[in-house]
């Protein structure tokens, strides 16, 4: 290969142009489609010259149709193959944070609404269905799922996360990875692991600010998910972040990207970059004087593949001919981005077969799951005097600006939020739709508010459609959407600011807008009272728990989150997810997560303690769950052994319902300060009306293991807690087992994950 042909393998093309310094670059540019998303063949010829890695977003990116976009794909790969001189295919990559985010694309609940499911085998048939959809348009890479460990709420990418554990984040991150990968690389879509690392703990909660941490953190808690995935599911790839560690960009970061992640984890697959973060070396972190220079520092950092478009790479050319890089380097990246062309089998075969797009799209596609998911990611917060579920016979005021907004049911990186100007061409489900299919004319709709904005025009016939309703249930929260702009000349008046999603950060947890204000004034009504947070981020909602007799917290739920809901409401599902990421009563009171080391759990501010309004681990059933003592198989382990717990849980209710048991340790006079309980195993268990289960867990001595002071990973002997309940506040039952012998160093490959759970 020539130097040239070498680089362009480390490059990326879109359909158009995504950033450019003004308009007269944009036209400047030659684009790849036009704007009916045909090929521009003399552009084609001009930007594949060489050949490219990477095709970035054909169809979500360039808003084709799924037929449409399989045939551009499957036209570009024969246009590298016979117009080329080495006739290299490349990778087309997508998104598919919540399900394929192209036109036609299932949209399933956002992450944090996946999370509160805690079921890994669910998380792993949706991104098997994803998949689908993905090779049907001839794609072979994927840029989902996060690991980010999200612990600051006022971060607006928290909606897109697993939650604030570090363990639930890689069991459920894991599973993602495994339905997309799936078991045959060929068939399979690469997932990319990201944002590598600690995106979410950035200053401010403010989107790709600097990150402030030290080592053993970052490793315990926000490196642990990226590695077990690294080394429990084979992840092709991993995407840097944007933010700097302790001053260093993750763009540049050799110690991150290469010491780390290739030299103690083994990782052979592609670092892909995030989307313009390496010209961000240059533009936003001012480490380097010239794109020149930003392209040195993150291909030598270990930095693959350049996106989401040619940019900085390009001018690793020249800095190899002027000795500013080896070619060794290039060449290096180079055979890594071949090694995945040629595993997924596009050396011998990139072809994309039309038969697949009409097995993999359709109106009703998936709809059925995705219909599951949004229910079972429903959490009941609160439900005082049983006034859940609804008899289905009374009159319902249905009221609030999430009630009946089709966008604000999804999550910033789904099609129709993504890109709000574009088609929806899938049918999205609101609260309202449901609740009128079911209930038909006993329902009155108010919408009351906007989500953001001062108006309170609507309040009054909001309160006086809830005077005359036997129940009224209120659908509020934020909209999500990508939310880059600077501009904030009149924001407060704007009546559909997003508030949460990428770039969306705030420094306030309330609900935007007046919709506090629209709360407090129906409730002030003598009719009972359901709130419905529609909402990615967690709320300091104190007055509603305090004052409103129910509460539920539906996430962001999806093309079917609707039904999903209405399904919840009226009891025809009993609700069953459990809350992935503790919720403050304030925002001055973060951080809550429930791991925090003693000295920070136990003290307080002058007005407030320092427990959550809700814990991590929360939510209610229409059923009653009893819990009998934990027992161990042994109360003494060594370092290389493993802890055997047992516990029998039994509905004691009259409906049936899934319970997640969860199961945690502690550690007593540890030789440093520790988390007060770590998430170490949990099960999700159906069982009916009087039937029980016994779960046992397996916990290997090494998942205890922790960083000395000289920064070894250790096993470390002493007494420690297991402790098994409903929440990480609400502990059943707790039993004694003691670690015997020497501190035990281990090596990577003898290090447990995940834990073994049996159901009987």
């Amino acid at each position: 290969m020539t130097l040239e042909e070498k680089v362009a393998q480390l490059q990326s093309v879109p359909p158009r142009w995504m950033d450019v310094e003004d308009e007269s670059e944009m036209t400047a540019k030659a684009q790849l489609l036009d704007e009916d998303g045909n090929i521009n063949e003399d552009n084609a010829a001009d930007l594949l010259e060489d050949g490219i890695g990477h095709f970035t977003r054909l169809g979500g990116g360039g808003s084709l149709p799924p037929q449409q976009a399989a045939e551009v794909t499957d036209a570009l790969q024969e246009l590298l193959i016979e117009e080329t001189r080495l006739g290299i295919p490349a990778i087309p990559h997508e998104e598919c944070l919540s399900g394929y985010m192209g036109p036609k694309g299932t949209t399933y609940p956002q992450g944090m609404g996946i999370a509160s499911t805690w079921d890994p085998d669910a998380v792993e048939e949706m991104s098997t269905q994803i998949r689908e959809q993905l090779r049907a348009i001839g794609a072979h890479h994927a840029l989902s799922p996060l690991f980010d460990v999200a612990r600051d709420p006022r971060w607006g990418r928290t909606e897109e996360t697993f939650g604030e554990d570090p363990y639930l984040v890689a069991k459920m991150g894991s599973a993602f990875v495994d339905g997309l990968q799936g078991d045959d690389p060929e068939e399979g879509i690469s997932a990319t692991l990201k944002h590598f690392a600690g995106h979410a703990i950035s200053e401010g909660g403010k989107n790709r600010s600097t990150v402030q941490i030290g080592e053993r953190e970052l490793r315990e808690v926000h490196l642990f998910p990226f590695e077990a995935a690294v080394q429990e599911t084979d992840a092709d790839s991993v995407m840097n972040a944007y933010h700097d560690i302790d001053g260093v960009p993750c763009t540049s970061d050799e110690w991150l990207l290469t010491d780390v992640l290739r030299g103690e984890w083994g990782f052979d697959g592609n670092v892909v970059s995030d989307y313009f973060s390496v010209r961000l070396l240059k533009d936003e972190h001012q480490v380097a004087p010239t794109i020149y220079d930003a392209a040195i520092q993150a291909v030598e950092a270990g930095l693959d593949v350049e996106l989401p478009q040619i940019k900085a790479y390009q001018h690793l050319v020249e800095a190899v001919e002027n000795g500013d890089v080896t070619e060794e380097t290039i060449d290096t990246a180079a055979r890594r981005v071949l090694k995945q062309k040629i595993e997924k089998g596009l050396l011998d075969d990139p072809g994309v077969d039309p038969d697949r797009v009409q097995e993999a799209f359709g109106p009703e596609k998936n709809r059925e799951y995705a219909r599951k998911l949004a229910r079972e990611s429903v959490t009941l917060l609160k439900n005082d005097d049983d006034l859940l579920p609804l008899e289905g016979e009374e009159s319902v005021a249905v009221l609030g600006p999430k009630a009946d907004a089709p966008s604000g049911q999804l999550g910033d990186y789904a099609y129709a939020a993504h890109y709000p100007e574009a088609e929806v061409n899938r049918e999205i489900v609101t609260p309202l739709d449901a609740m009128q299919d079911r209930l038909g004319d006993d329902v009155e709709y108010v919408e009351g508010c906007t989500t953001t904005g001062p108006d309170t025009d609507e309040i009054d016939a909001a309160v006086d459609a809830a005077a005359e309703a036997d129940v009224a249930v209120a659908f509020v929260g934020t909209r999500s959407a990508i939310a880059l702009s600077d501009d904030d000349e009149g924001i407060e008046q704007v009546p559909d600011l997003p508030t949460s999603g990428e770039g969306a950060d705030v420094t306030d947890l309330e609900l935007p807008g007046v919709q506090q204000e629209l709360v407090e004034a129906v409730n002030d009504t003598d009719t009972p009272l359901v709130v419905v947070q529609v909402s990615g981020k967690a709320h300091s909602i104190e007055w509603i728990d305090q004052h409103v007799p129910a509460v539920l917290h539906a996430w962001l739920p999806g093309e079917e989150g609707g039904n999903g809901i209405a399904d919840v409401l009226l009891g025809e599902h009993n609700p069953s997810g459990r809350l992935p990421i503790s919720v403050p009563k304030d925002v001055g009171q973060l951080p809550v997560y429930y791991s925090r080391r003693p000295n920070s759990r136990n003290e307080r501010h002058v007005y407030v303690d320092s427990d959550p309004l809700y814990s991590f681990g929360h939510g209610l059933s229409y059923t009653d769950f009893e819990y009998g003592d934990v027992t161990l198989e042994s109360d003494e382990i060594a370092t290389t052994g493993t802890v055997e717990a047992s516990v029998t849980v039994e509905n004691t209710g009259d409906v049936a319902g899934h319970e997640v048991v969860q199961v945690y340790s502690h550690q007593r006079w540890p030789s440093q300060a520790r988390p007060v309980q770590e998430l170490r195993a949990f099960e999700r268990v159906h069982l009916e009306p009087g039937e029980s289960a016994t779960v046992t867990v397996e916990i290997s001595a090494t998942q205890l293991a922790f960083h000395d002071r000289d920064m070894n990973l250790v096993v470390e002997p002493g007494e420690y807690e297991l402790r098994v309940g409903s929440s990480a506040e609400d502990i059943e039952s707790t039993a004694d087992f003691e670690i015997v012998g020497d501190p035990r160093e281990l090596a990577r490959s003898a290090r447990a994950y995940f834990s073994e759970t049996d159901v009987e």
